[in-house]
């Protein structure tokens, strides 16, 4: 086990990385849930953790022991703890549809929804961003009065975007419902 301990301020940890953002950060779980970051040789903790995720920085986490990959353990024991912590993001029903959906034949399909939804939203939020830098309060104000056709092409492809995947869904959902009723000699 590595004999250094973390000095570093949290932010400076993501900030000593900003330059590797293609190579995965690779963090160590120890059996004493500490968690080392391969690439300064520091300890850090969960919260330094989620700055990498914050920064855009590709995080695995493996079991120092076994080497498991746990990155999916530490990305929903912060999602878990910024739910608990505040202002949460899903609502109870949300969280329950979305616990519904475990063992659901439509489970594999609903997180391929769901990714590309956040990242349709992610990306016209970067848009958007980026073109309100030089925005003056009185330009934002003229802007949201005239429903901007940028905008409204911008929420457009995100809607286009999702109509399509729940089109898709909805022809899956029909073949599986005909392929099982086949199978009880049952046609529609």
């Amino acid at each position: 086990m590595p004999d250094k301990k973390s000095s570093a301020p949290a932010g400076a940890t993501a900030a000593a990385s900003a330059t590797s953002k293609s190579a995965p950060r690779v963090i160590k779980k120890y059996p004493n849930r500490r968690l080392y970051d391969t690439d300064t040789s520091t300890y850090i903790t969960l919260s330094e953790v989620r700055e990498l995720v914050m920064a855009h920085h590709t995080v695995v986490v493996r079991d120092a022991k076994t080497g498991e990959d746990l990155t999916r353990s530490i990305l929903l024991q912060i999602i878990l703890e910024e739910e608990a912590g505040g202002a949460p993001m899903f609502t109870e029903a949300v969280l329950a549809n979305i616990i519904r959906f475990y063992g659901h034949a439509m489970q594999g399909f609903m997180g391929a929804y769901l990714e590309k939804n956040v990242q349709a939203f992610t990306d016209v939020q970067a848009q958007l961003a980026e073109q309100s830098q030089s925005v003056t309060p009185e330009m934002w104000a003229q802007f949201m009065n005239l429903q901007s056709p940028m905008l409204k092409g911008m929420m457009g492809n995100y809607v286009e975007q999702s109509q399509s995947m729940l089109t898709q869904m909805q022809e899956q959902m029909q073949k599986q419902t005909e392929q099982m009723l086949g199978a009880f000699g049952l046609k529609r």
